[in-house]
């Protein structure tokens, strides 16, 4: 068993890395949950197997799959990937596993995080979540690391680092009644950097409109290197967007990181807006533990839910007016890493897009 540490990564010298920084690996879940992805899930796993197989070109991607669904899964990926059997409620890897943190002399360990649903009873989008909870043991095990557990609720995808001591987070997010109640922004933060290895911690009001994660950050914006974002953006003021890209923009304009550095923004322009239709929403199942879908929701799309791989970008195709020049946005960010674009709509009808459903090994 993986060896559970007393202590805190700040206290032993272990960070974060920047996604950026290079990988070992990267692991997924497979979808399956019929109330959540529609047609019981056959076309979100044609999107995930998309996402996986691209990340594979980069580096080792690892799945998890139900017993159910094993031979399904994998049957549909290449031989090359990881296919493991193990239990969990939904397929949302980024939010379920662990943080990983490295050291300076190479070793990596594993911050295992409290799991709620994204806001437990409060606001929590399903119930029960005992099966998630436990995904980011299940992930340090097999990894062969060391964990630090963490009884603070967070999820990955609210969190994006520089590795260099920096962390960007949502107010609307980490601050929600649905997370931690009992704890104050100063509590929070202090928490961040212990388990993180923080000196400074970044603010942002809100996330993207209607995000049902409660305003993710890695919705929001991504980090792309030290001292360097991109955040999505609306040039439509009359869109309930706008005001909420306009803020983090401002907001991200007047601050500085933890090497005093001012932040250089790349704005990429959000798809859509993009609804869900007739079609997608009679195709999922209805159950009292599921999520809402309806004919009209809007979806909360956003290209800068993509992935860092070793030698790529593997970003969502979500609007085919605006596709095109996402991906060139981040050519330009990115010039020497090859930009994969996959068709994402899928994986955004479940809550999400590609950098949720992923979780990077560092190396």
């Amino acid at each position: 068993m993986t060896f559970r540490h007393n202590t805190t990564p700040q206290e032993d010298g272990f960070r974060m890395p920047g996604e950026f920084e290079q990988h070992r690996g990267c692991w997924m879940c497979w979808p399956e949950r019929s109330d959540n992805w529609r047609l019981g899930a056959k076309p979100a796993q044609s999107a995930f197997t998309a996402v996986a197989e691209a990340i594979n070109e980069s580096e080792p991607v690892t799945v998890a799959v139900s017993p159910a669904q094993f031979n399904n899964a994998r049957g549909r990926l290449s031989g090359s990937i990881r296919v493991v059997e193990m239990s969990y409620d939904d397929s949302w890897m980024r939010d379920v596993g662990p943080s990983f943190v490295v050291n300076d002399a190479g070793d990596m360990r594993a911050v295992d995080w409290d799991f709620n649903a994204w806001g437990g009873h409060y606001n929590g989008l399903y119930y029960p979540w005992d099966k998630d909870a436990l995904v980011a043991l299940k992930v340090a095990e097999i990894e062969g690391t060391d964990r630090y557990r963490s009884h603070f609720v967070l999820e990955g995808g609210s969190i994006h680092v520089d590795g260099e001591g920096t962390l960007i987070t949502t107010e609307e997010c980490l601050l929600s009644p649905g997370r931690n109640p009992d704890k104050t922004k100063e509590e929070i933060e202090d928490g961040l950097k212990k388990y993180l290895n923080l000196e400074k911690v970044l603010w942002v009001p809100r996330g993207v409109h209607l995000d049902e994660t409660t305003g993710h950050v890695d919705n929001l914006l991504h980090y792309c290197a030290p001292g360097v974002v991109a955040l999505t953006w609306t040039d439509d003021t009359s869109d309930r967007q706008y005001e909420r890209s306009v803020e983090a923009y401002e907001y991200l304009c007047g601050v500085t990181d933890a090497k005093g550095r001012s932040l250089t923004i790349h704005k990429i322009h959000q798809p859509g807006p993009l609804f869900l239709t007739a079609e997608e929403a009679e195709g999922i199942d209805l159950t009292e533990s599921g999520m809402d879908r309806a004919e009209g929701d809007r979806l909360a799309g956003s290209y800068c839910n993509f992935y860092i791989g070793n030698d790529r970008i593997v970003f969502p195709l979500l609007d085919e007016s605006r596709d095109e020049s996402a991906k060139q946005k981040l050519q330009e960010i990115f010039p020497d890493k090859k930009i994969v674009g996959i068709p994402g709509r899928e994986i955004l009808l479940g809550g999400g897009n590609i950098h949720c459903i992923t979780q990077q090994v560092p190396k």
